[in-house]
This record gives C-alpha cells, sequence and structure tokens, in this order.
C-alpha cells in the first residue's frame, strides 16, 4: 500500500523502536513490567521530564486516556474538555465508561484550544446537588485541529484550573509534534505548567503499540496500577510495550522523528498553497493540514489510491504527515491533485452549469 495522508498511526514503527523489540526478545525476563527494560524506560521519561514521576504503560491512547480520567474522577465528577478533544469525539464513551459515568463538559475556544473564561463559566455555571461537579480539565496537545498550546497559555489554563480546584490532565497524544513545533524543554509544557497527569504517546510517534501514563502529581496516582490490572492493562510481557521508550527518548529520535512529520506538512501545506479553489481551515503548526479542496477533487484522489479524512476537524480534508513522510510522498499527492484540478477546470469550462432564465 501507497503511504498516505489519512493518519500517522498508519505508519510502520521506526527502526530504533523495532531494534529495541529485538533487544527484549532475548530470552526469558520477569513479567508484568517487573524487568529491566521497563524500569529503565520508566527512569528515561523521568529524565527527559526532568522530575521524579509515576510511570505506566497501556496499549493505546483510548485506554490511557480513559484510565487516567477515571483515576482523577469519582462517578459523580465532570471533565472540561474542548468540543474537538479527542476523547468527546472520538473515545466512543471510554471515559464516561472506566468512571463509571463522569459527564464530559463541552468547552468554546477557537482553534481547538480550550478558552480561560469557559473554565470559568462551566465550573460557575451551577452548584446544585443536580450538577455534575467539575473535577478535571483536559487539554490535547497538540489540538485535535493542529495548533498548538504555547507555554503562557499553558501557564495560564494550569493556574486557573488549580484556582478553582481542578486537576489538569493532558492527552499528549501527538506531544512530540508540539515540542517539537515549540523547540521547548518537555517540562515548560507539562508539570512546570500545571499538568497534573499525561497521557504520552508513542503509537502516533512511530512506536509499536505504547502509551505511557505519567503522573507528576505523584499523590492521585495511588492504586493506578489496580485501575490498569482491572481494565486489561497490565502487559504480562511488558518488556515489549516498554523497551521502545528508551531507544527512541533517550538521543531525541522521538523529537527528530516529529519535527520531520512537521516539517512534511509545511511543506505539503505551502504546495497546497500554490493550488487554485483551495482553502486552509486554520495555520498548520505541527503534522497535520486541514482544508477544503475543490469540489469532485476527493473521490478523484481516492481512485488513485489516496487516503485522507474528512470527517475529523471542522469538516474539511485532514492530511496528516507521519514521521517517515518523505519529500517525495508530498511531492506525489501534490502532483496527483494538480492534475486533478486541472482536470475539473477544463471539465467544468466545457460544460458550464445552466444559468436559470430570467423571470420576463
Amino acid at each position: 500500500m501507497r503511504k498516505n495522508f489519512a493518519s500517522d498511526n498508519n505508519s510502520g514503527i521506526t527502526p530504533e523502536s523495532l531494534a529495541a523489540i529485538t533487544e527484549a526478545n532475548c530470552g526469558h525476563s520477569p513479567a508484568y513490567g517487573d524487568d529491566e527494560w521497563t524500569k529503565r524506560a520508566c527512569a528515561t521519561i523521568r529524565d527527559v521530564f526532568e522530575t521524579d514521576c509515576e510511570v505506566y504503560f497501556a496499549f493505546n491512547g483510548t485506554a490511557s486516556n480513559s484510565l487516567a480520567l477515571a483515576h482523577l474522577c469519582r462517578s459523580f465528577h465532570s471533565v472540561i474538555c474542548h468540543s474537538a478533544a479527542h476523547i468527546e469525539t472520538d473515545e466512543c464513551g471510554g471515559p464516561e465508561f472506566f468512571s463509571s459515568g463522569s459527564k464530559l463538559l463541552i468547552a468554546g475556544g477557537n482553534n481547538g484550544k480550550v478558552c480561560p473564561s469557559e473554565i470559568h463559566r462551566l465550573v460557575h455555571l451551577r452548584h446544585d446537588i443536580h450538577y455534575p461537579r467539575p473535577h478535571v480539565l483536559s487539554l490535547t496537545q497538540a489540538t485535535e485541529l493542529g495548533t498548538v498550546y504555547g507555554i503562557a497559555e499553558l501557564q495560564e489554563l494550569g493556574t486557573v484550573a488549580h484556582d478553582l480546584g481542578l486537576r489538569v490532565h493532558m492527552d499528549g497524544a501527538r506531544i512530540s509534534n508540539a515540542l517539537a513545533s515549540l523547540c521547548c524543554a518537555p517540562k515548560e509544557i507539562t508539570w512546570q505548567a500545571g499538568v497534573d497527569v499525561l497521557c504520552l504517546g508513542g503509537t502516533k510517534n512511530g512506536m509499536l503499540a505504547s502509551e505511557a501514563v505519567v503522573f507528576f502529581n505523584k499523590e492521585v496516582a495511588a492504586e493506578f496500577d489496580y485501575r490498569c490490572k482491572q481494565a486489561g492493562q497490565l502487559a504480562s510481557k511488558m518488556r515489549f510495550l516498554a523497551a521502545p521508550w528508551s531507544a527512541m527518548l533517550c538521543d531525541g529520535a522521538w523529537l527528530r522523528y516529529a519535527a520531520n512529520a512537521n516539517r512534511m506538512a509545511a511543506l505539503l501545506a505551502s504546495h497546497l498553497r500554490e493550488i487554485e479553489g483551495i482553502t486552509f481551515l486554520n495555520e498548520p503548526q505541527v503534522n497535520s493540514v486541514f482544508v477544503n479542496l475543490p469540489p469532485g477533487a476527493a473521490p478523484r484522489l481516492r481512485t488513485l489510491g489516496w487516503r485522507f479524512y474528512e470527517f475529523i476537524g471542522n469538516g474539511g480534508v485532514r492530511l496528516m504527515c507521519s514521521w517517515d513522510t518523505t519529500q517525495d510522498d508530498v511531492l506525489s499527492f501534490v502532483k496527483d491533485l494538480k492534475e486533478i484540478v486541472a482536470q475539473l477546470r477544463s471539465e467544468n469550462e466545457q460544460n458550464p452549469p445552466a444559468h436559470p432564465a430570467s423571470p420576463g
């Protein structure tokens, strides 16, 4: 199958990840995380974020987000998140299910970002016993619309949340792309900005099937290991989930791959700007580009084998670059799109739409 722009989940795994898994496959090793690779991965994450934290591994993002939120909430609590947040649009009710009913309260904000005033509105909207008590603010970094919270924005949101008695959860499925865009230290957009727990994405950054749940607030991490076990997220052969983390984080490979994905998205955006009839839904900041294509272009691209989503974000087409996207991939897509747009323009010129006759 040719490379495509549907999702960074569609890519393979990085050479570093594959080598680490092969190394871990060296024979027998203690199960359930009591192995040297899991211990090393946890230590590496602590080093990268420059703080002592509790680290757990899950198979996927839905589990890590849902279990982290469930651990922060009781069933009568609620979670404030943006209307475009992944936990609202694409988790199939996972956070509500694992928390035994904690409600998601939808906040507004431009470009996929929660507005601080919206937090105040939802917290103070009601104080009666019939209203699910707001207890967590969930932020997505980078956002589902391909935008990035800056350091100052996160600091403000963290301060507002904590002043209102809320915990802060961060869905960091693409935090590596955000870090590559911001060129800052991981600690600056996590625990130093008030994040209590981070769901650190590995899969979209080129790992096989691993997400890390990182508790910067160690007090709230108590007994999370039991929650993971109950939810079927305690891997017996944990070393295969954990080993790629050290390999990817130690020498900065995770950020280099994220930076490549961001660059390819920027290159794609620069070429799309040259094509008549394409409009951008927002300014690309990480590895995704959201555009409206000329009518009729999307089906023809699909007949050529290109894949992309149209139901994510603002209703346009999302073009997602991956850790292994190359310049040739981008140029090949742009070439096909230009030819299709030219064909559509020629067809429209030959068969102009009929105009109704003016009333007599």
